[in-house]
């Protein structure tokens, strides 16, 4: 049945029975009583619905404090649908609260910057990295317009302009944004910034990496080069001189075979594809063995010394050997002849430690920072006679990192130097219990 005649049929009703009534009683007790007997049941039907009119209009002003009644005839119908209303908007509003929490939480998380605002750019809300990369603060710049919070003559270009189908790449507080302006809807705009400040510094070290690597493998190059042609162009070059040119060839070669094995280890551990994979190390027999090579390098040189006084760890045997290597060599490289080198491996609170303690020409404090960048040489000149690639730092560093270690430098010029591995509690191989 259609839903308007549910609501006349009962009020039909009622008037019928009142007119029914009425004319019961005019016909016993005369007209005048019958029709008064009507004008007070119509009457009664007028206070009720008033009364339900001002209870509707109540609630409809503060539908939280106020109830409706139960209701009486249609009224009935009417308050149960009105409830029925109230209580999917409740459930709608609720919902629409829990995916504007998401929302915001989604865009707190993201390391990209989000601005929303108007059609004519006052600031409506902005996430935590836009904050970070623009400056602003969401708690404070509300309602204010962005071109008088961002100040850069190139960013008001880009507004006035209104080329927003391309990026705008900006230097804004020390950083490179790249920022877009996105319309949506009618009254709506949204600024997005990508901080490339990190893409910028890794595209800048590539361009050193490689530049440096070139210039090492150009001197060793040019030196064979040169010696062939010499070769060529006089076949009767006397045996002493040709013996002293192969013998700097061959050196010259290793030079650059050992920077080649260096640029590939490090590749290797810088990989995500080849992560680490943890074994058993006798720390014992691997320091034997570093010993032995640094006084192989020293050939008398020096005075090498080495303490074991820790346990068993758990890394890659091969990475730890070229880390400890290198501290051991670097040592042997910068210390003049008749010093000291001390080789430790200690156990602590914290953690086990490789200590290499050498009396060399040590370290300015301004240079210390630099000294685990690739091809980073305080002393070019010195850096030359050592022969050293420019990697073992940068090596060690990424080793280190990939066993969850670190590295501390302590160093005094003309006094010597402190390197430090310092590994966590947690790669110490657990001892197995003596059976019973």
């Amino acid at each position: 049945m259609h839903p308007k005649l549910l609501f006349w049929i009962p009020a039909a009703l009622r008037l019928l029975l009142l007119v029914v009534a009425a004319v019961v009683v005019g016909t016993f007790f005369g007209l005048v009583p019958g029709l008064l007997l009507a004008l007070a049941g119509i009457l009664a039907i007028a206070i009720v619905q008033l009364q339900y009119l001002h209870a509707l209009s109540d609630w409809l002003d503060d539908p939280e404090k106020t109830r409706l009644p139960d209701g009486w005839g249609a009224w009935t119908g009417i308050f149960a649908r009105l409830y029925r209303l109230r209580r999917d908007d409740d459930n709608n509003r609720k919902e629409l609260s829990e995916w504007l929490t998401r929302f915001r939480q989604a865009m707190h998380l993201l390391p990209d910057g989000v601005v929303i605002m108007d059609d004519v750019l006052f600031l409506e809300w902005c996430n935590p990295a836009a904050e970070r990369h623009l400056g602003l603060s969401l708690e404070r710049d509300s309602g204010m317009r962005v071109t008088n919070l961002i100040r850069n003559p190139a960013f008001i270009d880009y507004i006035i302009l209104g080329r927003y189908d391309e990026p705008l790449t900006l230097a804004l507080r020390d950083r490179k944004l790249i920022v877009q302006i996105i319309p949506f809807e009618n009254r709506r705009q949204i600024l997005v910034t990508h901080d490339a400040t990190a893409s910028e510094q890794i595209e800048i070290l590539r361009r050193d990496f490689i530049a440096n690597a070139s210039h090492e493998l150009r001197t060793p190059l040019t030196v064979i080069n040169g010696f062939l042609e010499i070769a060529t162009s006089q076949p009767d070059l006397d045996p002493a001189t040709r013996a002293a040119h192969l013998k700097l060839m061959s050196e010259q070669g290793r030079r650059m075979q050992n920077l080649v094995e260096d640029m590939l280890s490090l590749t290797r551990l810088e990989s995500v594809d080849h992560p680490p994979r943890p074994e058993p190390v006798d720390m014992a027999a691997l320091l034997d063995q570093i010993l032995h090579e640094s006084e192989a390098l020293s050939a008398g040189r020096h005075k090498i010394s080495l303490v074991v006084d820790g346990p068993d760890i758990k890394g890659a045997a091969d990475e730890l050997r070229s880390a400890f290597s290198n501290l051991a060599s670097n040592a042997v490289r910068y210390t003049p002849d008749g010093g000291s080198i001390q080789l430790a491996w200690r156990d602590s609170a914290a953690g086990p430690r490789f200590v290499v303690t050498d009396t060399g020409i040590g370290i300015r404090p301004e240079n210390i920072a630099r000294l685990t960048e690739r091809f980073y040489r305080v002393d070019k000149g010195r850096s030359r006679e050592t022969r050293g690639t420019g990697l073992g730092l940068a090596i060690v560093k990424h080793v280190l990192i990939r066993h969850g270690a670190t590295l501390t430098i302590e160093s005094l010029p003309e006094h010597g130097s402190t390197f430090t591995a310092n590994f966590p509690r947690s790669v110490v191989c657990m001892k197995e219990p003596l059976a019973v």
